[in-house]
This record gives structure tokens, sequence and C-alpha cells, in this order.
């Protein structure tokens, strides 16, 4: 029997579905798909010589990765959503009246609807390969679980375990999660399905097995409606915390939770239903599900095809940024040449690929065979001599132009005629680096953002010379290493680091005028970044902003923007931030503590003055998307989307917000022209707005 979806084989007693959505690399759950889940379901019960099920699938490389997001993104309405989630709790309670076992046998993601068919199932066999994994994304695109995971996980595993899956969309890995209970068995990936079928026997002779009983602690805690409570308070305090009240699905998945646990779990669909149709219909989780794709968009290289095959890199310099470099590229397969002036400077990034990897083996995402082998590809060395068979090259080195110009030349002498020379500038223009080779055609710009692990994205600087190999080839660099890529033209600061050059300096201008450190930082985390100005001035090194400062100084001079000098004179001072304990605020290790003593007396005001929140907002947004309307107009960026997505995944505009395009279209660009305008008028020129804003409000036209 042969369906769009599902492949049914029979194995004696045993119906064998193999899940294969044809045409795809990946399977999904769509209202087709579900249907047939459903139909082969009701085809099971009615079939006496099937006596149960393993259900696996015949991709190569994962189980099913969620819902069809296109789908949900073309609903209108909540009545549709909240019928797409009554669909799975129906399959669901299919399953659990069918009274015949279900084995779920799991390689590779199990992601959304795909975990959720798999906890609906009677045991689920993973195997422990690295690239197996459970999550239940959907917070991450403002929605709860839409599928019954808000009821099935906590019953499986206990509410305090299931509340940071279901809360943060974060991987539970193998072990972890057969620890958790979440998996019944661990195997290795060539015997997956002889040990599904095997159980699957097992159930049919033996009936389910007992589970292991929950601890004392576990019993204690959620045994009582009272202590309960307690930790569904707890709960949503971190949620509100983490997310300041801007973003709704999280609290809404503590409610489905509580009703699921408190009223039974059919009240807990029917709250899983009605939130799931309300949050669908949200602008949060539309601008969520937007950027979805956006991301999806920016991780296929535009240039299939065009690019020459890289196996191994090299990188110059083992500062914070070449062993984040260093270990992104071991991490996704790729080898690291690692050069410094010394083997001990270089060998730092081979030690801290070697930390990274052992936090990875601890969470059970690898084992101790695969730490082993990152780390293998990872080689410091003191001199060129490995170089010559390398075709990528990495400086990430301190932001000095003749460093730089230095290391393009000693590149040249030492690598292939045909090496690409990419530099991990934040701000020097490429075609200046470029100035200092014979074959300028091949320097290129990859910027990586700090800490390069954790920062999604990779905004690629091509100049007029660049060809489309040499562009191809870098983009398949940096998505081989698991990055978000954007393209832009050469320009200083580019795009990202011109446009948080802006903010940041009106974040000085702020100061000048008496506004207070900590209430600006805590009004931007509010309004959804990761951090306010101040805190990320501390960050990235009061230093490193005031050298960024100087090489766009006279750029932003000619627009009338005067740059500000104060990041400078903090620096002269030893005010470097975390890196010496001191700069915005006092630091103690890693921890922030209190403003420091003498921040505010680099500043022009003598005193704080009570500015209001909605001028500081303004003031640090406008600058902030004006900027990237400019990059736009100016042809810096190819795109809004590009724009879009740099910024929330470069750095940290409100993802729910979409990014600074989709603001300016929500908000309406003749909002923002206007807004801009009073602002250069009471302000200063650094708010006058850019022509293709004022082009766009004319027309009343979006970006986006």
């Amino acid at each position: 029997m042969v369906d769009r979806f599902i492949r049914i084989e029979r194995d004696e007693e045993l119906a064998i579905w193999w899940l294969d959505e044809p045409g795809e690399r990946h399977n999904k759950l769509s209202s087709s798909a579900l249907e047939e889940v459903a139909a082969a379901l009701e085809n099971a019960a009615m079939d006496p010589t099937v006596q149960g099920i393993v259900i696996i699938s015949a991709k190569p490389d994962s189980f099913v990765v969620g819902a069809d997001v296109r789908e949900l993104q073309a609903m209108t309405s909540r009545e549709e959503a909240e019928a797409l989630s009554r669909m799975g709790h129906e399959l669901i309670r299919s399953v659990q009246r069918l009274g015949k076992p279900m084995v779920a046998a799991i390689h590779g993601p199990a992601v959304g609807g795909g975990m959720e068919l798999a906890l609906a199932c009677d045991m689920r066999i993973a195997t422990d390969h690295p690239a197996t994994r459970f999550a239940l994304p959907e917070v991450q695109l403002g929605l709860v679980p839409g599928g019954g995971g808000t009821q099935l996980l906590p019953r499986l595993i206990g509410i305090q375990d299931a509340l940071p899956y279901l809360l943060t969309g974060k991987n539970a890995f193998p072990r972890p999660a057969k620890r958790l209970g979440l998996i019944d068995a661990l195997i290795h990936r060539p015997g997956l399905l002889l040990a599904a079928k095997q159980a699957a026997r097992d159930l049919i002779r033996k009936g389910a097995p007992e589970r292991p009983a929950s601890s004392l602690t576990e019993r204690v805690l959620e045994g009582n409606p009272l202590t309960r409570r307690v930790i569904y308070s707890k709960a949503l305090d971190r949620v509100n915390r983490t997310t300041h009240g801007r973003y709704p699905a999280p609290p809404r998945i503590i409610d489905c939770v509580r009703e699921g646990i408190e009223h039974g779990i059919d009240a807990g669909f029917r709250a899983e239903e009605k939130a799931f149709g309300d949050l669908a219909m949200s602008d949060e989780s539309r601008e969520l599900v937007r950027l979805f794709f956006a991301k999806n968009e920016a991780e296929k290289n535009p240039f299939e095809g065009g690019a020459r095959k890289i196996r191994r890199i090299g990188v110059l310099g083992a500062g914070l940024m070449g062993q984040g470099i260093a270990e992104v590229s071991a991490m996704n397969g790729l080898n690291a040449i690692v050069k410094d002036q010394t083997l001990e400077l270089a060998a730092q990034a081979r030690r801290s690929t070697y930390k990274a990897a052992t936090r990875r083996l601890r969470k059970g995402a690898i084992s101790e065979f695969e730490r082993d082998a990152i780390v293998e590809r990872v080689s410091a060395v003191d001199s060129y001599d490995a170089f010559g068979r390398i075709h990528l090259v990495i400086e990430a080195a301190p932001e000095n132009v003749e460093l730089k110009k230095q290391l393009v030349r000693d590149i040249e002498a030492h690598a292939a005629i045909s090496c690409i020379f990419a530099s991990n500038t934040s701000s020097i223009p490429i075609s200046d680096l470029a100035e200092a080779s014979s074959r300028p055609e091949l320097v290129i710009g990859m910027h990586y953002f700090s800490p390069v692990p954790q920062v999604p994205l990779l905004e690629i600087i091509r100049t007029e010379r660049t060809p489309r190999w040499v562009l191809a080839t870098a983009v398949d660099v940096g998505l081989a290493q698991g990055k978000t890529v954007i393209i832009v033209n050469d320009g200083p600061g580019f795009y990202t680091t011109r446009v948080l050059a802006v903010y940041m300096n009106e974040a000085l201008n702020l100061l000048d005028d008496g506004a207070d450190i900590e209430r600006v930082d805590r009004l931007m985390r509010d309004f959804g970044f990761p951090m306010g100005p101040y805190e990320l001035f501390d960050l990235v090194g009061i230093d490193v902003a005031a050298k960024i400062t100087s090489v766009l100084s006279r750029f932003f001079s000619a627009r009338g923007i005067r740059p500000n000098s104060k990041a400078a004179r903090m620096e002269s001072a030893g005010l470097r931030g975390r890196k010496t304990g001191r700069g915005f605020y006092r630091y103690e290790g890693e921890k922030k503590k209190e403003v420091a003593a003498d921040a505010y007396s680099y500043f022009d005001a003598d005193r704080r003055v009570d500015i209001s929140n909605d001028l500081i907002l303004q003031r640090l947004v406008l600058a902030f998307v004006n900027e990237a309307v400019y990059c736009l107009d100016e042809g810096v960026l190819q795109s809004a989307q590009d724009g879009d997505v740099g910024a929330v995944f470069g750095l940290g505009f409100p993802p729910y917000l979409g990014g600074p395009f989709r603001y300016i279209d929500k908000r309406g660009p003749k909002t923002i022209l206007r807004k801009l305008e009073e602002l250069r008028d009471t302000r200063g020129p650094q708010f006058t707005p850019s022509g293709l804003l004022r082009a766009h409000a004319e027309e009343d036209r979006p970006f986006s």
C-alpha cells in the first residue's frame, strides 16, 4: 500500500509505517499528512491481523521535523488554527483508543509535531547518533505546541522537567532524553528497525513494561495541588524576567500545562487548541514565522554550484574571534589550521574547542569519540608552512588596517595562488585591505559576531571586483559552519557595524544630555533587546567601540552626524568594559555590579535629568532603523529582508518586531518619517530621514 505520506509494509503481525513525504528532504506534518495518519490508524484498528505498529522514517537524516509552517502561515483565522490543533488531538485520542501497541523508531530530529507523534506512542526507541534530538520549538514561533505537547510531555517526564523544554524549545539529546524517560531505549543506527520490531512484539506478548517510579521529590512537589501552584508561579516569574512581557506564548504554555494537570487531559487539549488559535493570529507569531522563513532563505547558497569545495581553512589569530571561528568550523566537520605568533597562543583555539566539545559531551549531544574527533580538526601552528594547501584563509586579527594589510601580503606569499583572503574586520572597507593585494578580487569580508558559536549571523562583504565563485565559496563555508548568511556590498562599517555605530553613538549622546545608565539599559531590555547599549559597550569593549568610531568618523561627519568622542576618553582612562573589570559598570569576574563610580564624569551633563521613556526609545530605535534604510538606499543591503535578518540574528533587534524594516511597515513609513523629522529639528542632523524612507512615506509603500 502506498500513500502520499505513509508507505506501509507488513512483517507478520506487525505493520511498519514508513514516513516518506515525496519530493522533500524531511517529513513534515501537514493537515493532509495528519489525515493519512488518522486513516491508517482506522485501518489498523479494523484489521485483526495487525497486532502492533512501528513508525519509522524513510528519510536518511530525520524522523519528522514538525508541522508544515507554510500551511500555518496561510491561515487567516483563529478557527482554522484551532481546527489544525484539534486534528492533532483527535489523532492522539485515536492512538490511545487503538488498543494495539505502537513503537516510534527515531533517528534524527523528532521536532514539534514529530515529537508529539512519538510521545503518543507506547514506546520510543532512538538512535544514539548526534543527529537525533527531540524538541518542541513552537514557542520560538510565538506558539504553544498544538498537537498535545503541553499534555503528553509533563505526564511522561514530570512537570518540572517538561516546562524548560516547552518554554524554551531547547533540544533533548539521546542520552539525557533516556535519563529523563523521554525515550525508552537507545540503539546504534543500523539496529533501529530490528530493535523497534522486537519492542513491539514484546509489548504484544507481555504488555507495557513498568516505568521507573518518580522520585520522592517529584511525588511531593508534583503530587500536591498547593506545591504545583508554586511550580507554575515560579515558572511564570522566570518567563517574565526573560521576556519582559513581550512574548505571549510562554504564559499560555504554562496555562495549558496547568489546565491539563489540574482538570484532565481533555481540558488541557481544549486549552491548547484555544491558545494555538489565538497565538497563530497574533502579531508576534506572524513576525516570528516570517523571520523563520527569512532565516531559512539565508541558510541557502544563492550561488548553488559555483563554489569551490573547501575542507580545510586557515585562521589567522587565536583570540576570542579566531577561537570561535575555529570552533564552529571543527564542530561542523571543517578542518582549521590556526596561526598565531607562538604555538602557545595558537593552541588557545584548540583548548577552547576542547572545552566547547566537552560541554556538548556533558549534554549528551556527542560521544567522547566524537569530542576527540572534533578537537583533532583544529591544528595550531606558528608559521605559514602549512598554508600552501589552503584555499580560504580567515583573518581574525585586531582592528588595525596596517596589520591586516600585512596579513594579506603574507598569505599571498605563502598560500595557493587561488587562495581567498577573508577578513573578519567589523568596520574597515574591504577595498582598502585589497589595496595590499596583487589579487584584489580574492579579498573578501567574512564578518562574524562575538561570541561566534552563539550568534548565528555571518555578514559576507563583497567589493566591485569580487567574482561569483569567490562569493559562492565564502557563502558555502559560512553555511558549512552553521551560519545564517547575508551578503552586503562594501563600505565603511558594512551594514551591521554601521547601524550599530549610529545606535551606540546616540546612546553616548543621551548620557551627554543627562540620561541614567541603568534606566536606559533597562528600558532597552524591556523593549526586547538582549541587553542595553551600555552593557553592550562593556561586552564588546569600549576600546573596540572607540576604534570603530574612529574608522567611521569621516563617513558620518559627511552626513552631519557628530561622532561622540566620549568612548575614546573612557578608553584612554583605562575603562574598557568587562575585560578590565570597569567600564560603564563595575565587574567582579563576569558578574555585573553597579554603575562604575566615575562613569558619568566623562560626559557633558553634570547631573542626571528625567528624559521620558518615549524620547529615549525614539532616539535609540529610530536612529537604528533610519540607518538601516540608508544602507538599503545606498545599495549596501540587497533587500529589506536581509536587513531584518541581519539586525535580528546579528544585533539582537527584538525578534517579535520582525526587524527594522518590519518595524517601519507596522508603524507606517509616514509615522516614522514624521517622528524622525521632529527629532532632526530638536536633536540634530543625525536624525535626517533617508530619502528612501521619504519616498516610501510619500507613496505609503511598505518595505516588505
